[in-house]
């Protein structure tokens, strides 16, 4: 990749692998979260509120410690290791927790497709701030109970992964009603879930019983099996793939119990045009063929009816300059990941970037 650094991590404890993340990207995490504390600050003025950033932080960081102490333990390790106050990784990792809770009108735009079959298979489009493009990385991490890889930010412990059991993670937001900086972090939720889970049952398990406090879709894959796992504020529900053995995903939310509550879509209804178009592409595919095939079905821009692959516009203010930051697609059966920095419709044969989860 062009600038992605790729960050290879260990440690035989929380602690210690939070250090040398903290301490090998000090420079990064001190650039991304300064971008982060003016997001904050300009969507929380956008909607007239006023953000304790710290104090959130803590809240959230509190509630992980009374559901799993390790991820506190690691942002520990982070903060010491990049020579900056906890609570400043803590609110990294609830970015999207803080967010909510400052009105923020429009969360992310990620699109997922997956096909369960002999082999499954699938990827997603990852947008976001257009300011941010340089504050991602890949990174592998071995020495806890499940070695993984994957792609994050700066500072932020996981995001999309598959771990050396074959347990893959995509990640789309959503958005319910109720979302605030009061729960577990998802963020930290998928960290928990690539580096405990041994099988999709596990995996499902962790997911359903998370007390979240900001809503989001994660969808476990492995080799023969795949569902997207709402969670929000109003509970858990999982989604199984349809009749035809796809999972397709954009920033909604499908259970009926949980959409009563739906705010992502009543505010950026494009979600629904994107689900809509992917839906009907991926209308008796066989599944796709190795990654350039799922850039084909992912590239789709406003002409074609819906903007499943993003591009920021000229010019606009922080928090309105949208952009996919990367593609990424899932091999669960080998365990490997392979990205792209940038949208699907730039991808090409030679321009993705494959990534393995450690075998222990």
């Amino acid at each position: 990749m062009s600038d992605c650094k790729v960050l290879r991590l260990a440690g035989d404890s929380p602690w210690r692998r939070g250090h040398e993340r903290g301490r090998r990207a000090r420079d990064d995490i001190a650039r991304a979260w300064g971008v982060y504390a003016k997001l904050f600050e300009t969507v929380a003025a956008g909607s007239g509120r006023t953000l304790d950033v710290p104090a959130l932080a803590r809240r959230t960081a509190d509630a992980t410690r009374a559901w799993a102490p390790e991820p506190v333990e690691e942002m520990e390790g982070v903060a010491e290791g990049a020579g900056v106050p906890f609570w400043t990784i803590a609110a990294l990792n609830a970015r999207t927790e803080i967010l909510a809770e400052a009105g923020a009108p429009r969360a992310g735009e990620c699109s997922t497709l997956v096909r369960t079959g002999t082999r499954t298979t699938g990827g997603q489009c990852w947008d976001w701030h257009e300011e941010l493009a340089d504050a991602w990385h890949i990174q592998t991490l071995s020495g806890g109970t499940r070695n993984f890889a994957g792609i994050t930010e700066y500072g932020i412990l996981a995001k999309i992964g598959v771990n050396d059991a074959g347990v893959a993670v995509l990640f789309n937001i959503l958005g319910h009603r109720d979302d605030a900086a009061t729960g577990v972090p998802v963020h930290l939720v998928a960290r928990h879930v690539l580096g405990t889970a041994g099988s999709f049952e596990e995996a499902v398990g962790i997911l359903t019983g998370a007390p979240v406090s900001a809503s989001t879709v994660m969808t476990v894959v492995t080799a023969d099996r795949a569902a997207s796992v709402e969670t929000s504020p109003a509970g858990s529900a999982v989604i199984t793939p349809d009749d035809g053995g796809w999972l397709v995903r954009t920033n909604h939310l499908l259970a009926p119990a949980l959409a009563a509550g739906e705010l992502r879509g009543r505010r950026e209804p494009e979600t629904y045009d994107r689900h809509r178009l992917l839906t009907a592409r991926v209308l008796g595919h066989p599944g796709p063929d190795g990654p350039d095939d799922l850039a084909g079905l992912l590239t789709a821009h406003r002409d074609d009816g819906a903007e499943v692959c993003c591009h920021a516009p000229e010019g606009g203010a922080l928090g309105t300059r949208w952009a996919t930051l990367a593609t990424v697609a899932v091999d669960p059966a080998e365990r490997r990941l392979l990205v792209h920095e940038g949208g699907p419709c730039s991808a090409r044969p030679s321009e993705w970037t494959p990534v393995t989860a450690p075998m222990p």
